[in-house]
């Protein structure tokens, strides 16, 4: 499993309001929300970096 990093996110108040209530139809947390729709983003872009072999 990959290391996880916490960092601070300034977002403007109704944008946070409606992926709160996203993740909340989606039974997710408010950054479980958020990883899985940067997740999507990188997906599309195929931008999402490649996994490492199991050591």
């Amino acid at each position: 499993m990959s290391k996880k990093k916490a960092f601070a996110l300034r977002i403007n108040e109704d944008m946070l309001k409606a992926i709160e209530k996203w993740a909340a139809d989606e039974f997710r947390s408010t950054n479980g929300q958020l990883e899985w729709m940067l997740n999507q983003c990188l997906k599309d872009a195929k931008r999402l970096p490649n996994k490492k072999e199991p050591e």
